[in-house]
């Protein structure tokens, strides 16, 4: 028989996320949160994941989200679990993935009193959410009224700003009374509102008269209809789309390795291949050097398209145009003139010669970090979703051609946190593979990501281990300090691999340290298994930093 909560704020709550279809939970355990996971886990409508680490569950659920493309739930018990969803409600506010944050709380008359695992929960996030709200009590007047509009106004938030929102719900004493029945509800009237666009004239005139187009592309999901619109830009050579490998753009004329192609650029270049019209799409950028190059060569008219943010990325932001780029760009095609531009030819020649350059100084390097991310970008079946975690690895990520394997990152904060867990969450509501490509750091970091019974065993983690966090041997500055410091404090010199976390988490497990068994075992990698699978590619003691330096130090010498 299924037993229910027999708080009406709960009733309420699952009511209402079931008519906005959003059925994905994850719960982490705890008491004052028991009336939420008895009742969502007992609703066969819903859902439920259970992780422990609330850290490594919001990251999960982020992960679900940004698989799934809409709101996931989290669920917690009062107190400093409720702190621990912190990091991922950053991460999911600066990327906008939609989180829906239900933290079960004491009730409001206990705050600071002392009492058991009571903190200030209501507002807590109200930094980094597009919606801070709290419950009344079961006992107060009105309640139930008052918490269904209060419920409807934060689910239709976290919809339309596609970012974390969220709930504060006091629970008083009983939390275990249950019921077997539960009342009917009324159908929600549905107000979720829709973005109408028409393209100024103004724009459509500055368009028209500029001579040296750029549309940079940073962070964003795959999108058919952006790629389609991009592509009928750049086929008469009009206009110059620059993009990333987290840009998820796919088309032989867009430039998809921008620090490959403007690393030396020096101040005569930074004119030369400067734009008069900048238009920027999607969220951030991984790229440095781009954004010091843009901000040198300072654009005439910088448009930024994007629904939510506006950022003045580039110090000269002239038309902030809050709506999707699908849509502007299928309105803008209507008014336009697609002539052939100069502007185009002149990154095209500059593209074939550091291209040239590229190819050539992989016939040169020995094992290492960037010879391993050479190998496995020609080794990842087509069908798998690829996610870098931050530092070295999805800087090294821009270097190279993945083909049109969907990949993703963590660049709203650029935390190395919860890789592996919004990896994990991904790999769970996913119908294709996925493969996590971390540095050691990160993935020691973030352990309890596979603390999850969920994963399934098509899953694969590569770790290159070189044994530090690399990236601050390779990123001018740090190299000023002792080089004891550096290795102490900052790069965190270690000698820790992953062989018994992978048996204890029931990975299978392999490890290799040098180039001829790296090819041998990439061959077999992706190969179906019963387990889920972690490769630790070992290149400690290599010279991964200097191999890097070397490697654009190579591209200026044309």
């Amino acid at each position: 028989m299924k037993k229910y909560s027999s708080k009406r704020s709960i009733q309420v709550l699952a009511n209402l996320l079931q008519q906005y279809n959003i059925l994905d939970v994850v719960i982490s355990p705890g008491s004052r949160n028991a009336p939420l996971a008895i009742h969502f886990s007992e609703m066969d409508d819903f859902n439920c994941y259970s992780i422990v680490d609330e850290r490594s569950a919001a990251f999960v659920a982020l992960g679900m989200a940004m698989s799934e493309k809409k709101p996931v739930a989290i669920t917690c018990t009062s107190g400093s679990a409720a702190a621990n969803y912190y990091p991922a409600i950053t991460e999911a506010f600066y990327s906008n993935i939609p989180l829906l944050v239900l933290t079960a709380d004491r009730p409001t008359d206990y705050v600071d009193l002392f009492d058991g695992q009571t903190i200030r929960q209501n507002h807590l996030f109200q930094q980094h959410s597009y919606g801070d709200f709290q419950l009344l009590e079961d006992s107060k007047d009105n309640a139930e009224d008052i918490n269904s509009e209060i419920i409807k106004k934060a689910i239709e938030l976290c919809f339309e700003k596609k970012g974390p929102v969220h709930i504060n719900i006091p629970l008083e004493e009983p939390l275990y009374e249950l019921v077997s029945e539960l009342p009917t509800f009324p159908v929600v009237e549905k107000t979720i509102k829709q973005k109408e666009y028409e393209v100024p004239s103004s724009l459509i005139a500055e368009w028209n008269t500029s001579q040296r187009i750029m549309i940079l592309v940073g962070t964003k999901d795959y999108s058919p209809e952006l790629e389609n619109l991009l592509t009928q830009l750049v086929k008469n050579h009009s206009v110059v789309v620059l993009s990333e490998a987290n840009s998820n753009l796919y088309h032989e004329k867009f430039f998809r390795h921008i620090d490959r192609y403007i690393f030396g650029f020096t101040e005569q270049d930074f004119k030369t291949y400067a734009p008069d019209l900048l238009i920027t799409v999607g969220q951030n950028v991984v790229s440095k050097k781009v954004k010091q190059f843009l901000r040198a060569a300072k654009p005439k008219q910088h448009w930024h398209l994007d629904e939510i943010w506006q950022p003045d990325t580039y110090f000269c932001l002239t038309h902030k145009i809050e709506v999707k780029p699908e849509l502007f760009f299928s309105k803008l095609l209507n008014f336009i003139t697609l002539e052939p531009r100069p502007y185009y030819n002149l990154w095209d020649v500059l593209r074939d010669k550091k291209d040239k350059k590229h190819q050539d100084f992989l016939n040169l390097i020995e094992f290492s970090d960037f010879y391993f991310f050479s190998r496995v970008s020609e080794s990842v079946p087509e069908n798998y979703n690829i996610h870098f975690s931050n530092s070295s690895a999805i800087r090294y990520a821009q270097l190279f051609d993945f083909g049109k394997r969907k990949i993703y990152c963590n660049r709203g904060t650029s935390g190395i946190d919860g890789s592996t867990s919004t990896a994990m969450g991904f790999a769970i509501k996913n119908q294709n593979p996925t493969l996590l490509v971390t540095g050691d750091l990160s993935f020691f970091y973030d352990i309890n990501g596979l603390w999850n019974q969920y994963i399934p065993p098509f899953t694969r983690i590569i770790i290159f281990n070189n044994g530090e966090g690399n990236i601050f041997k390779i990123i001018p500055g740090p190299g000023n300090a002792n080089s004891n410091t550096v290795d102490e404090f900052i790069s965190t010199k270690h000698h820790k691999n992953a062989e018994f976390l992978a048996k204890h988490f029931g990975f299978s497990y392999v490890r290799v340290e040098d180039d001829g068994t790296l090819d041998r075992v990439l061959a077999n990698f992706f190969k179906p298994d019963t387990k889920p699978k972690i490769l630790e590619v070992n290149t400690q003691g290599k010279t991964n930093a200097d191999t890097q330096k070397a490697y654009f130090n190579f591209l200026k010498e044309i």
